[in-house]
């Protein structure tokens, strides 16, 4: 994707993002990233191929929501390059770049005194559109939240699992060809997280979207995604379709993971 200037040289002085059409690859070159002494990526270098949907997983503190906010620059690195569609997000204005991607951060992030619809058409107001107010309704089509039903309501007098629903149908209502997410089911109840779960992967299987999930939940990312990261301490320790990383796990700490996510599943597991 080749940048452009903006007219008047961009935001601060950063080229302005061409539109992102169809999927597009995501891409980290020996990614490092510290937080004081805490070193939360260490030489980190993954991609993700056009169309696909990568799940990173791993336990709390492993690197997966910073090498996340690294493709919208809600992350600095210091060390390495992060690209999108090919374009070094460093020299590209972190504005722009952000309403080309769809981002679902853990509690859906709606504005609460705005409603549904107001909150879902938000990225395509902001682009400028003139059809923002329909992407909006089509975005919540999607979702299964009917416009007419849900558009004028209050985030408050929605459910946890239709908060998130709508959360999504903001990331999805200005296309983007990326989208971001961020642990976007582990706040709800074990009922309407498998609901939702679901929801969203007959969802992204109809769309043309390269997708980032963050989880700790291996088998939320089975269902979902194509393919796994499993991160630990910073680095990948190994990538896959889950079916492999089960078959041959290539770290113990990879073994030792997918042990803990598949006991529950077990006859004997169960009260």
């Amino acid at each position: 994707m080749p940048a452009r200037r903006a007219a008047g040289g961009g935001v601060g002085g950063l080229a302005t993002p061409e539109p992102l059409d169809g999927p597009v690859s995501l891409e980290t070159r020996d990614l490092r990233c510290r937080y004081g002494v805490v070193v939360a990526l260490d030489g980190v270098s993954v991609r993700v191929e056009p169309g696909l949907c990568v799940a990173v997983v791993g336990e709390s503190g492993s690197g997966k929501t910073t090498l996340l906010r690294c493709f919208n620059r809600m992350v600095v690195p210091w060390a390495g390059e992060v690209r999108v569609a090919g374009a070094d997000v460093a020299r590209l204005s972190e504005v722009a770049l952000r309403r080309r991607i769809g981002y679902v951060p853990q509690q859906g992030g709606l504005l609460p005194h705005w409603s549904v619809l107001r909150n879902v058409a938000l990225v395509p107001t902001l682009l400028g559109r003139d059809d923002a107010r329909a992407a909006a309704a089509g975005a919540l089509d999607l979702v299964g939240l009917g416009a007419e039903e849900y558009g004028d309501r209050f985030p408050h007098e929605l459910s946890g699992g239709q908060r998130q629903r709508a959360a999504l149908a903001r990331a999805l209502a200005g296309r983007p060809a990326v989208l971001l997410m961020d642990e976007p089911f582990g706040a709800l109840d074990a009922i309407t997280r498998s609901d939702v779960q679901s929801a969203f992967a007959a969802l992204r299987r109809s769309l043309e979207v390269t997708t980032l999930l963050v989880t700790h939940d291996l088998l939320e990312a089975r269902l979902v995604a194509d393919e796994l990261i499993v991160m630990r301490a910073g680095r990948v320790e190994q990538r896959g379709p889950f079916d492999s990383l089960l078959a041959t796990p290539a770290t113990p700490y990879v073994a030792a993971l997918l042990e803990r996510a598949l006991a529950g599943t077990r006859p004997e597991a169960r009260p």
